[in-house]
């Protein structure tokens, strides 16, 4: 339950960083598509949920 939950909540914030910082150019692997910035999200929150 503990994994899921971080992965959301990374998703949330993943996509969060996407819709109000961005990237202004378009160019930036990880934020230029809202995807790619929840997915990325979603992995660090996962990650983070393991550490304890």
């Amino acid at each position: 339950m503990k994994y899921f939950l971080g992965a959301l909540i990374g998703a949330v914030i993943g996509f969060a960083y996407y819709k109000f910082v961005g990237c202004s150019t378009g160019t930036c692997p990880i934020t230029s598509k809202p995807l790619n910035a929840s997915l990325y999200g979603a992995v660090m929150g996962l990650l983070v949920a393991g550490i304890r």
